[in-house]
């Protein structure tokens, strides 16, 4: 069934003036029903029309009464009156409702951010938070750093784990171009000698399984227990992977003698057929460091740029002197070949770690580094090799306190977690890799809170979060640290995370002006 009602208003005359109202009772099927009423006020102006249409006769409906103007003179003056006072009423009620709401709800948006802002009051001169600051560089300077031997020492570790059976631990160092060719000279004429006496040539090679790589307390890093595999040419198994040993032998004698360095993938390329994809090939290349005994910086083989640094820092580039004070908002790219650096020379009071390119970019804008001297750098999410040598050698030679800043999630913890105590596949290079003593500045699980970062601004965590949040609090390196065990607890209890740019909410500078000031200014780092 279908109804149709419209009703007209305004009509001033259907062939002569008049006003059209409706009758009372059932229409019938397509029936257009017109009604005149009162041809004494013509003059009027007011009309309705109802047009009914239906497929069966709808039950009958009460009347439309026709508006009685309380003034013949003026028919409309009080119904407009009565109409605008309703009016009135109307928007005034919607207009109170609106402003009873965002009464209701200012309050919660004004408080966070007014908390925010009275932040700001607590801050001390910058000179109270420099002197902190000098304190914390002064302390560093005199404690002795964990892991800093000499290269010499480095190195003589490496030839004892590699020339002692009963080693516990695989130890390799940075080697000059000559040792390494040498030492692959000797492993090439041991596979031709055992070629020419009937038995086929074989490679000894660490392995790398997850059940090598273990936590050492004493030493807080992840290291390669020392446990070789046979990876003979002879079986059909190991045929392929002993034939990409002995290839990418041969392509890293062939850098080394010419004196170059090649990234991965110029390695890879060489000989795509052979190694199906860069995987492989990566893989393998690992595997001779471990062979030989040396840092894989020492292959000549380095990985594209990735990590960028800014602020108070002075260093040569291959002879190129580089102010990083100087480098604009994109700081200056963290060279791949560590061994030709040279010269690093800084007035910073600490090394800022960042774990993204966003955060980097604010701090780089605002000039933090000149307000509270200091080196930031970051790797843009999961650092490379030659972002974490290059920390380790700041740590070291510039002897200064290092403050992380990540995300508040698993993973950021996780990426802290590589730069300290190093990765599982380059256990085997955790002493040049690692940075000690590393501070979680922020954002952690307890800020959120702390500074009242609103709710639309935190992150639920997904299961897979929750999973690898379980599973950090279950490392070793984890449990040694009471107050990452708590922050780790406190996340998993909420089952929130945030970003570091969830502090923009409070303003886009919020993060340089006050966080981290106050930050420093509280010495709140674990």
């Amino acid at each position: 069934m279908t109804h149709i009602r419209m009703c007209t208003d305004g009509l001033r005359s259907f062939g002569s003036p008049h006003h059209f109202t409706n009758l009372s009772g059932p229409l019938t099927t397509g029936t257009i029903l017109l009604f005149r009423t009162l041809p004494n006020h013509a003059a009027a102006t007011r009309a309705q029309t109802l047009v009914e249409f239906s497929t069966s006769a709808p039950p009958p409906s009460p009347p439309l009464k026709a508006p009685k103007p309380k003034s013949p003179r003026f028919p409309h003056a009080p119904a407009s009156k009565s109409l605008d006072m309703s009016e009135k009423k109307r928007r005034g009620g919607a207009g109170a409702g609106a402003a009873s709401g965002s009464a209701s709800k200012k309050p919660r948006v004004s408080t966070a951010a007014s908390y925010a802002e009275s932040l700001r009051s607590k801050l001390r001169p910058d000179a109270s938070i420099l002197a902190t600051l000098r304190s914390l560089a002064s302390a560093c300077s005199k404690s002795k750093p964990a892991g800093s031997s000499s290269s010499s020492s480095s190195a003589s570790k490496a030839l004892a784990a590699e020339d002692d059976p009963a080693a516990s631990y695989i130890v390799v160092a940075d080697q000059d171009s000559a040792s390494v060719t040498s030492r692959i000279n000797r492993l090439v004429l041991a596979a031709a000698r055992s070629i020419l006496s009937g038995r086929g040539f074989s490679f000894a090679v660490p392995s790398r399984a997850a059940s090598n790589q273990v936590y050492l307390p004493d030493l807080d890093r992840i290291v390669l227990v020392r446990r070789e595999s046979a990876r003979p040419f002879a079986n059909v198994a190991t045929a392929r992977k002993a034939t990409i040993t002995a290839r990418v032998l041969s392509l890293v004698h062939a850098v080394l003698r010419r004196g170059i360095h090649v990234t991965k993938r110029d390695l890879f390329y060489t000989d795509v057929k052979l190694f199906g994809d860069q995987a492989q090939s990566d893989a393998v290349l690992d595997d001779v460091s471990c062979m030989l005994g040396c840092t894989r910086s020492s292959l000549h083989v380095v990985a594209s740029e990735k990590g960028v640094v800014v602020g108070r820092l002075t260093f040569a580039d291959d002879g190129d002197r580089i102010d990083c004070t100087r480098m604009g908002v994109g700081g200056k790219a963290i060279p791949p070949n560590i061994d030709r650096v040279s010269g690093i020379e800084s007035d910073a009071l600490f090394i800022l770690l960042v774990e993204k390119d966003a955060a980097f970019m604010r701090l780089a804008e605002d000039r933090f580094y000149n307000r509270f001297p200091c080196i930031i750098l970051t790797a843009k999410g999961q650092p490379d090799v030659a972002t974490r040598l290059f920390l380790r050698r700041l740590k070291v030679e510039l002897k200064l306190p290092v403050l992380a800043l990540v995300d508040s999630d698993p993973y950021g913890l996780k990426i802290l977690s590589v730069y300290m105590c190093g990765s599982k596949n380059m256990s085997y290079d955790s002493a040049n890799l690692t940075t000690p003593d590393i501070k979680w500045l922020g954002v952690r699980p307890s800020d959120l809170d702390k500074y009242r970062v609103p709710e639309q601004c935190r992150l639920p965590m997904t299961d897979h979060d929750i999973k690898v949040g379980k599973e950090l609090l279950e490392e070793d390196f984890v449990k040694q640290n009471e107050g990452w065990v708590k922050e780790l607890e406190t996340m998993l209890r909420t089952r929130q995370k945030a970003e570091i740019q969830a502090l923009s909410s409070f303003g886009f500078q919020y993060l340089t002006e006050v966080y981290l000031p106050l930050k420093l200014q509280q010495q709140d780092w674990i």
